[in-house]
């Protein structure tokens, strides 16, 4: 009795110290979450393995470049190939294109009206200014029409060598056109500069954003919604490189001859189905920079 009196207060902090301890190690994990395998993440560059694991529910589309111009996701083989070879690319090989291009007269299953209402076209391209014509990246093309249904447009017509224009376009569901242009932001760009650009629509809210180099760098990306979302008109082809008007005898009699035939080179073309999210649009970049 007397060893408990006298030593009474350190019993009472030892209980204590027990007590805390004990629900400590009950409150270590409260919401139950699952262990952290560090393995996991090994290689890995933002959460991902490769490029191929970014929304790859969602790749409709996908051209690699790797020895073939084919398309893989249908293995779509392009109508017509004009001044295309292969070189060393961001992951493995590269198209390029020496006023050249890549045509497919056909209509793809997922560039389709009900098939495509929101979209991110995500590319590696290398591409200096001309000074005097723009460059079509690709577009979702309708027979014997100016404007396509979707213009990945790059205005190389520009002597610049610090800013590179893009200026993308959309047909509208009312028959009107909304497009979108980098006003002062550019990218580093150049015939033998890789760069990263992406298209990303949603069709829900109507914002069209232009994304080069992990960065949003449109200035006018409310395009809204009811009339002037977009749509993917029936039939369409799909060409790589250049305007309808410089594939030989699609010309459009009496337009406007603003285009030519791509000088660049590009890589790794991915169309998703759906806007992707910010995150994993830099993801893309990161990973492409890493050869992934």
């Amino acid at each position: 009795m007397k060893f408990f009196k006298k030593n009474r207060n350190k019993i009472t902090i030892l209980l204590v110290s027990s007590l805390m301890v004990s629900a400590c190690k009950k409150d270590g994990n409260p919401n139950k979450l699952p262990d952290v395998d560090a393995s996991s993440y090994t290689g890995k560059i933002d959460g991902y393995a490769s490029a191929d694991d970014v929304y790859k529910e969602n790749l409709v589309a996908y051209w690699s470049f790797d020895d073939t111009n084919n398309e893989l996701k249908s293995n779509s083989a392009p109508t017509a190939v004009a001044n295309a070879t292969y070189i060393t690319g961001v992951k493995g090989k590269a198209v390029k294109l020496a006023a050249g291009y890549l045509y497919y007269g056909k209509q793809f299953d997922a560039f389709k009206t009900d098939a495509l209402k929101s979209f991110t076209i995500s590319s590696w391209v290398q591409i200096a200014n001309n000074g005097s014509k723009k460059t079509m990246l690709m577009t979702i093309a309708r027979p014997a029409t100016f404007l396509g249904s979707l213009d990945f447009r790059l205005n190389t017509n520009s002597t610049s060598t610090t800013m590179l224009g893009i200026g993308p376009r959309f047909t509208a569901l009312g028959g009107g056109s909304q497009d979108n242009l980098n006003q002062s932001l550019s990218p580093v760009f150049g015939s033998s500069v890789w760069t990263h650009l992406v298209l990303a629509y949603n069709g829900a809210t109507g914002i069209f954003k232009i994304w080069a180099d992990g960065k949003d760098i449109g200035s006018f990306n409310s395009r809204g919604t009811g009339n002037n979302v977009f749509k993917a008109y029936e039939p369409g082809e799909f060409i790589i490189g250049a305007h309808y008007n410089n594939i030989p005898g699609k010309e459009i009699a009496g337009s406007a001859a603003d285009f030519i035939a791509m000088t660049g080179s590009i890589d790794e073309l991915r169309i998703y189905n759906t806007v992707l999210q910010d995150a994993s649009i830099k993801a893309l970049y990161n990973l492409g920079k890493a050869g992934k």
